[in-house]
């Protein structure tokens, strides 16, 4: 006769500690990552019109224009509101700032502009200028926020002949 004998069978212990440390190291990465694309994508919109539609002569079109010699904001209907010559090299983007502020005090339903690009502008000073007509920093209940000025942004090229306008007397806010 013959004895049979029970091998003795253990359940395999499931080791999960490397797929775990996957895990932690790997959802942080990919959370930040989102948070990075998502700060360095602007969204532009180009001007001109779907085929057919005409736009409304009282509507207010502000144009900025951005050369190597200053910025100029005007209405494309109405005309020149401000001239602002650039300082050495730099763009006066505090000066910008406070007329925009102006503005949407003016007209607060207003949300787009174009930005009319000279072609000796460089990138960093075109983007600084997108930064400043998007929003401003202000202090709400003890904490800088970005308020909101103009964040729909279109760009335009500008002639390769344009230079910048004679300074216009904008005390009053006049063009506005």
């Amino acid at each position: 006769m013959r004895r049979r004998h029970r091998r003795l069978e253990s359940a395999a212990e499931l080791d999960i500690t490397a797929f775990l440390n996957l895990m932690i190291v790997l959802v942080p990465v990919l959370l930040l990552g989102m948070v990075f694309t998502q700060i360095r994508m602007i969204e532009l919109n180009f001007p001109g019109v779907e085929a057919g539609e005409t736009p409304l002569p009282d509507q207010f079109r502000m144009v900025v224009t951005v050369l190597p010699q200053g910025l100029e904001v005007a209405d494309s209907e109405r005309g020149l509101i401000g001239v602002l010559p650039a300082r050495g090299q730099a763009q006066d983007l505090e000066g910008l700032q406070a007329l925009l502020r102006q503005i949407k005090t003016r007209m607060p339903d207003k949300t787009d502009v174009i930005l009319e690009v000279g072609p000796e502008v460089d990138y960093q000073t075109l983007v600084s200028v997108m930064d400043t007509v998007r929003s401003y920093p202000a202090v709400v209940a003890a904490s800088v926020v970005q308020a909101e000025l103009f964040p729909d942004v279109a760009l335009m090229d500008a002639g390769e002949d344009r230079e910048l306008a004679v300074r216009v007397n904008a005390v009053d806010g006049e063009g506005v």
